[in-house]
């Protein structure tokens, strides 16, 4: 058994494989988006969008009670250690108008929704190209069987060839690429759907301690 397992592994076609592979999602993808995918493996298994919503819904009830008790200038004196939430609330606090905050919400969502569509498209490139690469790898290793049928010694290498290329594209599409592509699709959208919520949530906080002044605003030039 250890043996059948040892001959399933060849550095140098496993390395040749990750290559290609790597070059092909380099090519569709860009230097930037694989870094980002690189990066994306550290939350992967440590991410807890259902965690982070709890705590956001914690800080909210604090903002919004300092909103009130002090005006939204003090909202940044709720100390959150999400970066997304605090610089929620430092630019609600630094906000002049309602308008301003909620464009920087919806462009600050916008922009994590295309770097995690970045992280993701670049897995999923993997996932397509490995067995594509893999099938190309068998032909060649079919290819040197034929060549060199006249030479028993040759037909062991070329056949190896044939069958370890096909197992590993099987391998980091389906054990690899997709179920990290997966995993990330998941992750993103659990994460925008809470802090889309603690956005609208800040924004209508917003709207509520400024109707006072839109109100004395429109009393002084009647």
């Amino acid at each position: 058994m250890i043996g059948t397992l040892a001959h399933l592994i060849d550095p140098l076609t496993l390395a040749v494989m990750i290559s290609g592979v790597g070059a092909v999602a380099l090519f569709q993808n860009g230097g930037p988006a694989i870094g980002r995918a690189l990066a994306a493996l550290v939350p992967l298994f440590r991410a807890d969008p259902g965690k982070d919503q709890m705590v956001a819904r914690s800080a909210l009830l604090k903002i919004d009670e300092v909103a009130q008790l002090r005006g939204l200038a003090c909202t940044d004196r709720v100390k959150t250690a999400n970066p997304f939430l605090a610089e929620a609330a430092r630019r609600l606090a630094n906000s002049d108008r309602t308008e301003q905050f909620e464009i920087w919400a919806s462009q600050s969502l916008s922009d994590r929704a295309r770097r995690h569509a970045s992280a993701r498209n670049v897995w999923l490139s993997i996932a397509d190209a490995a067995p594509a690469l893999g099938m190309a790898g068998t032909i060649l290793g079919l290819i040197g069987m034929f060549a060199a049928m006249d030479d028993p010694a040759a037909l062991g290498p070329s056949m190896a060839l044939a069958l370890l290329t096909t197992l590993y594209g099987v391998v980091i599409a389906n054990l690899i690429a997709a179920p990290v592509a997966s995993r990330l699709a998941d992750l993103s959208e659990r994460e925008l759907a809470w802090q889309k919520e603690a956005a609208d949530r800040m924004l209508t906080i917003a709207r509520r301690e400024n109707v006072p002044v839109r109100r004395a605003s429109m009393r002084e030039v009647a």
